[in-house]
C-alpha cells in the first residue's frame, strides 16, 4: 500500500508513501507535498477544536493545489483571510425534508436518532431494542474500531436504526433515510445551550446522501423545530461565520512562562478570535505551578518535552487534575530517563488487558488504553517502540470487541431483528422443531411447541413477544399437519388425563374434558391455536375422544354391560340406571327404599353383573381399583361442575384422613366412607359390618384384633370411626393381665376338662347384683331398638381369680355419637324380650372386673363387692397378700354399644339373642345385603322357644346365636322367645315390651383369655367358694 494513516492514537506509514491521510490535530507540518486537502473547514468556529482548523487554513499549502471542504458559510471568512482563494458551489443531489414529530415506535426503519448524553444514547437505544429488535449504538467516546463495528452492524443490515450522539455529524458516510432529534440543546462542556441551526443542519445532512432524498425531524420527547429554523435546513440557507477561533502558532520555547504567554498571544485580525483555553495549555498552566516541574523545565528541549506531553489528549475525563498528575509522571520519567521504563508501563498495561465488565467498565479501560497507545506513537518515548504499539493496540483491540459485544448484547436483539426483516421481505421462513418441542426461525430460538398451540419464548415481552410469536406461526404451518397425522396414529399408551381432567400427549397437554349429555360420555375441548386449521383441530379432537371412549368401556365395563343387559326390566332395570348415574357406587341411604323394593329375582340378576348390596353402600368392587376410581372422579367432577377436581387417594390405603375441604360426595366417588376424622374403604367397611354384625352391638363389646387388622388404626382411631359408624364408646382402664410361670402338674389339672356329668351351677350373685342394677332403673335412653331385637352376650359362668375385687372401675365421659343414619334394610320390626338379666362378669387370670349394663352404656357406678360369710376370711386373706405385690401394669379398653337415636336403624343383625333369629348360623354367611330376608313366614316359623337342655348345649358350643336361657322367680328357665309366646297374642318377633315391665339391663366383658392359675391362694378360694354355691 502507498497510502499513510496518521491520528493522534494510531499512526500505518508504509515505505513508499504517496497518499497520507491523517486527521487536522496528527496532520505533519512542512511535508512538501503536492496536493494538500483540508475537509469540514467550517470548524473554524468550533470553540473546542476551531484553532487548530484555522492554523491549516492560513498556514498549510500544497506545493500546487490547496482544498478546503466546508458549508457555504465559510466563504466571506476566508475570502477575507485567504483573499487568493477561488469558490466553487456544488449542489446538493438529494432533498432534505422536515417530517415534524414522531413517536420512537413510529420512527421508520434506516433511521438515525440523535441524542447529546450518553445516558440519553442508552435510553434510547434500549427502547429500540425493546420495540424494533435493536439499535447500533455510536458515540465519540469509543475507540474507532468499536464504532466501525456499530456503523458496519447497521449499514449491513443487520439493524434497523442507530442511535448516535452529535458525533454522527462528521466522518461518517450512512446508509440513513431519516434523522431524529431527541433534544435540541446540549451541554458543550461548559454550560447547557440551544443548537444552532446550522449544527441542526450539519447532523440532519446525513440523511439522504447521494441521490437518496432524505427526512428529519424530532421524537416525541423533543419540542418541535421552529419553522424558520426548518426552513432553513431544507433550504441550506445559514448565516455565514464572522468570526473563527484562533491561537498563536509561533510558540517561544525559550521559558515556561514565554511558552504560556505565545500561546495566549491575542489575534492581530478582526475575524480571529482568541480560542478557548485548551485542554493542553491548561495541563501546562497547572504543570507549571509545580516547583519540580518548573526547575526540571530550566532550558529549551525541556520545556519543548514539557510541551509535548501535554498536548496528550485526556481521553479519561476524569478531571484536570487527575490528568495534570499522570502527564507530571511521564515528564518526569523522559526527563531524567529519556524514556518511560518499560516495567512501570507494562504494569499500567497489566491492568487494562481484562476483557470482563459490563459497558462502563470497558469504555473507562478502553479510555486509558487510548492513553497508552498515543504514548506508544510518540517517536523516542519507549525502548521497543514497535512492540509496545503492538501490545497497545492489540490490547484496545481487545476491548473494543468486548465492548462492542456489550453493546449489541444489550441493544440488540439479533433474532428479533433478523426475523422482521424476513417478514419485511416476505420470504419464506425455515422453521425446526427438535424432540422436545424447541422452535427455532432461520436459526433463532422463538418459542416452544407445546403439543399443538405454539408459545413464544417467555423471555420476550411487549412488541418482541408478538413478532415471535407472529414468525413462530407462520413458519409452523406446515409442522402443525404434520404433528396431528403422528398424534392421530400413536398408540393409546401414549396418551393419559390428569386428575383435573386434562388430556396429555406425552409430557405435552393437547385437550381437556368437558362435561357431556352422559356421565359416561364426556366431550372433548382440543387445544390447538387457531392458526393451525380446523382441519388440525378437528382430527386431533377425534382422536382424544376415541381415546376416551376406549378409556371409558375398559374401565367401566361392568358398569356398561350392566346398563346394556336386556333382561333387566322393571324396577331392576331403574336400579340398574341409578348405578350408571352414580358411576358404580352409591351410598345405601340413598337407595334404601329402592333396594327394599327389589325382590329376589332382581337382586339375583344384579348381582350378576357384580352388584353387591353392603350394609353402608352398593358398589361393583370392580371398580373400586385405582383406574376406575380415579377416572370416576374425573367424571363426576365434570358433572358437578367443580373448579378444582379431587384427587383419588393412594392406591392400597384402607383409611385416609377426612379433607374438610373436599366437595360432599367426593368421598363415595373415592370409594371410601366419611367416618369420623378418617374415611375407611366401603369394601372394608363391609368386612368391617360382617365382624360386627356377630358381637353384642347392645350389651357391649371390645374391638378386635381383626377389627383393628382390617381397618389398619390404633385403638383411639377406631374408636373415632366407630363413633362415625353410630356407636357409643367407653373408654376405661383395667389391670393388665400377665402370663405368669405354671407349674406343670397345676398346669395339668387346670387344663382337665369338666366332665359332661358334672353340672353347671349358675353364677348367682353376679346376676343378683345386676339384677339389683337392673330394678334401679339405670338404663340409657334409646339402648333397645324399638326395630331390633334385644341383645345378650354370652357370659362366663365362672368369677375367679379376682385379686382387685374392690378396686374401683374407671371410666370415662361417653363420646357423643353422630347423627349418622344407618342404611334401611327392610327387616321387619321384631319385639324385644320384656325383661333381660344382667350378665356376669368375665373371669380372667388374677383379674376379674364386674360391671353393670349402666356401666357398659356410659355412666360410672359405685363399687361392687361380692360378699359371702363362708369366703370372706378366705378372700381377705388372699387380697392382703395380692396387695404386697408389685402395682398392677393399667391398660386402656373400649367398649362399644349401638347408640341409636330416634328414628335410626341398628345394623343388620348385630347382637341376636334368640335361636331362631339365625338358624345354624346362616344370617352370619350370608350378604348382608339379604337382611330383608329376615322377617319373612318361613324365617319366622323358626323363632320359636327351644328346650332348656338345647338351649345350654347351643351357649356350651359358643355358637353365634347367644339366646341363653334365664332363671326365672320360681327358680325355672326360659328363653326370651318364651316371653313372647306367654299369652299367644303376639306373633314371634312382633310387637312391643309391656309397659308395666322394667327397664332391661345387658353387660359385656372381656373374654377370658388365660386360664385360672391353681397355684394363686386367692384363686383357690373362690374355686372353694364355686363348690360351696
Amino acid at each position: 500500500s502507498v497510502v499513510a494513516l496518521v491520528t493522534g492514537e494510531e499512526r500505518i506509514v508504509p515505505p513508499r508513501t504517496q497518499y497520507w491521510v491523517c486527521t487536522v490535530e496528527a496532520m505533519p507540518d512542512g511535508m512538501g507535498c503536492d496536493f494538500l486537502a483540508v475537509d469540514e473547514i467550517q470548524l473554524c468556529a468550533d470553540p473546542e477544536r476551531g484553532h487548530v482548523f484555522t492554523d491549516r487554513l492560513l498556514r498549510a499549502r500544497g506545493l500546487k493545489e490547496t482544498l478546503f471542504l466546508g458549508a457555504d458559510t465559510m466563504r466571506s471568512a476566508i475570502a477575507e483571510l485567504v483573499p487568493e482563494a477561488t469558490f466553487q458551489h456544488r449542489e446538493r443531489l438529494s432533498e432534505l425534508t422536515y417530517a415534524g414529530s414522531k413517536k420512537l415506535s413510529r420512527i421508520p426503519p434506516r433511521s438515525a436518532i440523535v441524542g447529546f448524553s450518553v445516558e440519553n444514547v442508552y435510553a434510547i437505544a434500549e427502547l429500540i431494542r425493546r420495540q424494533k429488535g435493536g439499535a447500533a449504538v455510536v458515540m465519540g467516546a469509543l475507540s474507532p474500531r468499536t464504532r466501525n463495528a456499530q456503523v458496519e452492524m447497521y449499514q449491513n443490515g443487520e439493524v434497523d436504526y442507530l442511535v448516535a450522539t452529535d458525533s454522527i455529524g462528521m466522518g461518517l458516510n450512512l446508509d440513513v433515510n431519516h434523522v431524529a432529534f431527541s433534544a435540541l440543546s446540549k451541554f458543550d462542556g461548559r454550560r447547557m445551550r440551544p443548537l444552532a441551526p446550522n449544527e441542526l443542519a450539519q447532523i440532519a445532512g446525513r440523511a439522504g446522501r447521494g441521490m437518496s432524498n432524505g427526512s428529519f425531524g424530532v421524537t416525541g420527547e423533543a419540542p418541535p423545530l421552529e419553522d424558520e429554523v426548518a426552513r432553513a435546513i431544507t433550504g441550506h440557507r445559514f448565516s455565514p461565520i464572522g468570526k473563527v477561533n484562533w491561537r498563536h502558532a509561533g510558540m517561544r520555547f525559550g521559558s515556561l512562562p514565554a511558552l504560556i504567554a505565545s500561546l495566549e498571544q491575542k489575534p492581530d485580525h478582526e475575524r480571529l478570535v482568541r480560542a478557548r483555553e485548551a485542554d493542553d495549555l491548561a495541563a501546562l498552566k497547572l504543570l507549571a505551578q509545580d516547583a519540580e516541574i518548573a526547575a526540571r523545565a530550566s532550558d529549551p528541549a525541556s520545556v519543548r518535552l514539557l510541551w509535548d506531553v501535554c498536548r496528550i489528549p485526556d481521553f479519561r475525563g476524569i478531571s484536570r487534575a487527575e490528568h495534570a498528575a499522570l502527564l507530571q509522571e511521564i515528564f518526569g520519567f523522559l526527563h531524567e530517563k529519556g524514556r518511560v521504563p518499560d516495567a512501570w508501563m507494562a504494569r499500567q498495561m497489566q491492568r487494562l488487558d481484562r476483557s470482563d465488565g459490563d459497558i462502563d467498565t470497558l469504555s473507562m479501560r478502553l479510555a486509558y488504553i487510548r492513553t497508552w497507545t498515543y504514548v506508544a506513537q510518540r517517536s523516542g518515548w519507549l525502548g521497543d517502540e514497535r512492540d509496545w504499539r503492538a501490545a497497545t493496540r492489540a490490547v484496545e483491540d481487545t476491548l473494543s470487541d468486548a465492548l462492542h459485544a456489550c453493546l449489541t448484547q444489550r441493544f440488540v436483539d439479533r433474532r428479533t431483528s433478523v426475523l422482521i426483516r424476513r417478514l419485511k421481505q416476505k420470504e419464506a421462513l425455515l422453521a425446526e422443531v427438535n424432540d422436545i418441542g424447541e422452535v427455532t426461525v432461520e436459526g433463532e430460538f422463538v418459542g416452544r411447541l407445546e403439543g399443538f398451540p405454539f408459545r413464544q419464548d417467555q423471555e420476550a415481552s411487549g412488541q418482541e413477544a408478538k413478532t415471535l410469536k407472529t414468525v413462530g406461526l407462520q413458519a409452523l404451518a406446515p409442522h402443525f399437519h404434520l404433528r396431528a397425522d403422528r398424534f392421530y396414529n400413536s398408540p393409546d399408551t401414549e396418551i393419559d388425563f390428569t386428575e383435573q381432567g386434562g388430556l396429555m400427549w406425552g409430557t405435552q397437554a393437547v385437550g381437556k374434558l368437558v362435561v357431556g349429555d352422559d356421565p359416561l360420555k364426556p366431550k372433548i375441548h382440543a387445544f390447538v391455536d387457531e392458526e393451525a386449521g380446523t382441519d388440525v383441530a378437528q382430527k386431533v379432537e377425534r382422536r382424544l375422544q376415541h381415546f376416551i371412549d376406549r378409556k371409558v368401556a375398559t374401565l367401566f365395563e361392568p358398569l356398561l354391560n350392566l346398563q346394556n343387559d336386556d333382561s333387566l326390566t322393571g324396577l331392576a332395570r331403574g336400579f340398574a340406571f341409578q348405578m350408571k348415574e352414580a358411576l358404580g357406587i352409591v351410598a345405601r341411604s340413598n337407595v334404601a327404599e329402592d333396594v327394599k323394593a327389589l325382590d329376589q329375582d332382581a337382586r339375583s340378576l344384579l348381582r350378576k353383573h357384580g352388584i353387591r348390596f353392603g350394609q353402608f353402600t352398593v358398589f361393583l368392587p370392580l371398580l373400586l381399583k385405582p383406574a376406575p376410581t380415579r377416572l370416576r372422579l374425573v367424571l363426576w367432577s365434570l358433572m358437578q361442575g367443580l373448579d378444582e377436581f379431587p384427587e383419588a387417594p393412594p392406591p392400597g390405603l384402607v383409611t385416609v384422613p377426612v379433607d374438610a375441604s373436599a366437595s360432599a360426595g367426593s368421598d363415595t366417588m373415592a370409594g371410601y366412607r366419611n367416618s369420623g376424622a378418617r374415611a375407611i374403604r366401603v369394601d372394608m367397611l363391609e368386612r368391617l359390618a360382617d365382624q360386627l354384625r356377630a358381637e353384642d352391638s347392645r350389651g357391649g363389646f371390645e374391638a378386635k384384633a381383626d377389627m383393628l387388622s382390617i381397618t389398619g388404626m390404633t385403638l383411639e382411631q377406631f374408636a373415632d370411626l366407630m363413633q362415625g359408624l353410630g356407636y357409643r364408646f367407653v373408654r376405661a382402664e383395667r389391670v393388665k393381665v400377665k402370663t405368669k410361670p405354671v407349674d406343670p402338674a397345676a398346669a395339668v389339672v387346670a387344663d382337665t376338662p369338666q366332665t359332661p356329668n358334672e353340672p353347671e351351677a349358675p353364677a348367682q350373685a353376679p346376676l343378683e347384683g345386676a339384677t339389683e342394677a337392673a330394678n334401679s332403673g339405670v338404663v340409657e335412653d334409646g339402648a333397645v331398638a324399638e326395630d331390633s331385637p334385644s341383645v345378650v352376650a354370652d357370659s362366663p359362668r365362672v368369677v375367679a381369680d379376682s385379686p382387685s375385687a374392690e378396686e374401683p372401675f374407671v371410666t370415662e365421659t361417653v363420646a357423643q355419637v353422630s347423627a349418622e343414619t344407618v342404611a334401611q334394610t327392610g327387616n321387619e320390626p321384631e319385639v324385644a324380650p320384656e325383661k333381660s338379666p344382667a350378665v356376669e362378669a368375665a373371669a380372667a387370670t388374677e383379674i376379674a372386673i364386674a360391671s353393670t349394663a349402666s356401666e357398659t352404656a356410659g355412666r360410672t357406678t359405685d363399687k361392687q363387692t361380692i360378699e359371702n360369710a363362708d369366703t370372706e376370711p378366705a378372700v381377705s386373706e388372699a387380697a392382703d397378700e395380692i396387695a404386697t405385690e408389685a402395682a398392677p401394669d393399667i391398660e386402656v379398653f373400649f367398649t362399644f354399644t349401638w347408640a341409636r337415636n330416634r328414628g335410626q336403624s341398628k345394623p343388620k343383625g348385630q347382637g341376636r339373642s334368640f335361636s331362631g333369629s339365625q338358624k345354624d348360623g346362616a344370617a352370619s354367611t350370608a350378604d348382608p345385603a339379604q337382611g330383608d330376608h329376615r322377617g319373612a313366614p318361613h324365617k319366622r316359623k323358626a323363632r320359636h322357644h327351644k328346650a332348656d337342655g338345647e338351649q345350654t348345649a347351643q351357649n356350651n358350643a359358643g355358637s353365634a346365636k347367644s339366646g341363653q336361657s334365664r332363671q326365672t322367680a320360681a327358680g325355672q328357665q326360659k328363653t326370651g322367645r318364651d316371653k313372647f309366646n306367654r299369652d299367644n297374642d303376639r306373633k314371634p318377633g312382633k310387637g312391643k315390651p309391656r309397659r308395666n315391665e322394667g327397664p332391661k339391663q345387658f353387660a359385656a366383658s372381656p373374654k377370658k383369655s388365660q386360664q385360672i392359675d391353681p397355684d394363686n391362694p386367692f384363686a383357690a378360694a373362690l374355686m372353694g367358694l364355686k363348690d360351696k354355691i
